[in-house]
């Protein structure tokens, strides 16, 4: 099979070709590096290529598969996780200048797992700096969208958006603390899940905020999400926050039916701020699903408003902690829009982040009453479309011009974080343009309940070709 067929086969299809041996890990692990290395001078989406690593990976798992020691359906399929993972003997940056040449000596747990599992490391992706900066003006600059590269790709897991859409590789794995795995999957028309706040062990992950940063798949398809989340989920005893909880077989969801299954739409909020062609592709989809045989019910989310301006609070004071040795050591070597954020969380009063906290266990009551009444809830993955990247002169400072938020504060995606709900974005239709960029869906669910969300989202990505787009890149 010709190298460009398979780059463009998602992992589960990959996958089965790999357990048949019609196509060699060698094959296909060589295929998205020549991919990688040709596109990647346009979209800067990877910061590391480990070439030689990556090959030398795959000739062992191309042996073990002949050899009849097929590991599962990763085995033989290269990934790319965002560059805050740990990896060890490889260069870990953290899109920082701060961090630019350190080299763990030791494995995350995601990464460990991925490489237990078989598949195969072929380097690591771009991101906003610490996964909180501008991307622009310090680290290894700003990552492009590949449906237009003069657009942003959204942050902070910015590299690893534009390489799964841009079929750079078949498998990432980004953090989300305030909508960092959402917002790019928004922006770049791919599939990105943050699982339950303590499914996946962030034991190797740089930490931005202790009790908002979550690690999860970002992918083409609800399958490959589900396949990915399979083999990095579960207990970890090197990570206290992790639950132990039983991972049930997320494939069994993959049934492609909705019917009987109750989708909220929430009253208020979500709707106010989205443009108008953001809601009508939206509500077309939500009404697709009902279609399907879903029940569409209204549902009320009265502070949901408040998880953005909280969870800002809880994020950045949890960050001005962790980093409060490297900000005194390398001030100079910061983003100054990363020093700036920090340097100022130093001085938020003790009491605003006790009342975000109170803030915090509200949106926890208040969702729990919404799932009384569904088994889903649904909003746009973004409130509006991909923005163009910004100059430098703008993107040092937190006031935008024509704007009154900041790009990280996610305002359809920190409810998530504040309450560690899991909640799942994917494609569901492009803005008219020019250029013509994706729109997402974002459902919401119950805690530990990621199979539903596979459910509804395989569903309805079954009966759509949103996913099968490609960027003109």
């Amino acid at each position: 099979m010709a190298a460009p067929d398979l780059v463009f086969k998602n992992a589960r299809e990959l996958a089965a070709l790999i357990r048949k041996k019609e196509v060699s890990p060698v094959e296909v692990v060589t295929a998205f590096l020549d991919r990688a290395e040709t596109l990647n001078p346009k979209l800067n989406a990877f910061i590391t290529i480990t070439r030689e690593h990556a090959l030398a990976r795959a000739r062992d798992a191309e042996r073990e598969i002949r050899g009849g020691s097929y590991r599962g359906p990763l085995h033989g399929l290269p990934y790319a996780p965002k560059d805050i993972l740990a990896t060890s003997g490889i260069r870990t940056t953290n899109g920082s200048k701060v961090t630019a040449d350190w080299v763990p000596e030791f494995e995350s747990t995601i990464t460990d797992r991925l490489n237990r599992a078989g598949a195969v490391l072929m380097g690591k992706l771009n991101l906003l700096e610490f996964a909180m900066g501008s991307g622009v003006v310090s680290g290894f600059g700003p990552a492009r969208n590949p449906w237009d590269v003069d657009y942003s790709p959204s942050g902070s897991s910015s590299g690893s958006g534009s390489a799964i859409a841009a079929y750079l590789t078949p498998l990432s794995i980004g953090t989300d603390t305030g909508g960092s795995i959402r917002g790019p999957a928004a922006a770049c028309g791919i599939v990105g899940l943050k699982q339950t706040y303590g499914r996946v062990s962030r034991y190797g992950v740089t930490t931005l905020s202790w009790t908002l940063d979550h690690a999860g798949p970002m992918t083409k398809t609800v399958a490959d999400a589900a396949i990915l989340l399979q083999v990095v989920a579960g207990v970890d005893p090197k990570d206290a926050t992790t639950a132990e909880r039983p991972v049930p077989e997320y494939a069994k969801a993959l049934t492609g039916d909705v019917r009987g299954l109750r989708i909220g739409v929430p009253r208020q909020y979500f709707f106010e701020n989205t443009s108008a062609e953001v809601e009508k592709a939206v509500r077309a989809a939500i009404a697709r699903l009902s279609e399907m045989g879903a029940r569409v019910v209204e549902v009320d989310t009265p502070h949901a408003k408040y998880a953005s301006s909280a969870g800002w609070i809880v994020a950045m004071a949890e960050a001005a902690c962790f980093h409060e040795k490297r900000l005194r050591e390398k001030p100079e070597l910061f983003d100054p829009l990363v020093r700036e954020r920090l340097e100022a969380a130093k001085f938020y009063p003790a009491t605003d982040y006790i009342k975000s906290l109170r803030v915090r266990t509200i949106l926890k009551r208040e969702m729990a009453r919404v799932f009384e009444s569904c088994d889903v809830m649904a909003v746009p993955g973004s409130g509006n479309v991909a923005s163009k990247l910004e100059p430098p002169e703008t993107a040092r400072s937190d006031v935008k011009p024509g704007s009154t938020s900041t790009p990280y504060r996610g305002g359809t995606t920190f409810l998530g974080n504040m309450t560690g709900l899991p909640a799942l974005t994917f494609p569901c239709g492009f803005s008219v343009g020019p250029p013509s960029l994706p729109i997402a869906l974002q459902l919401y669910g119950k805690p530990f309940d990621e199979s539903t969300l596979f459910r509804v989202a395989d569903a309805y990505e079954s009966a759509t070709d949103w996913h099968l787009r490609r960027p003109p890149v």
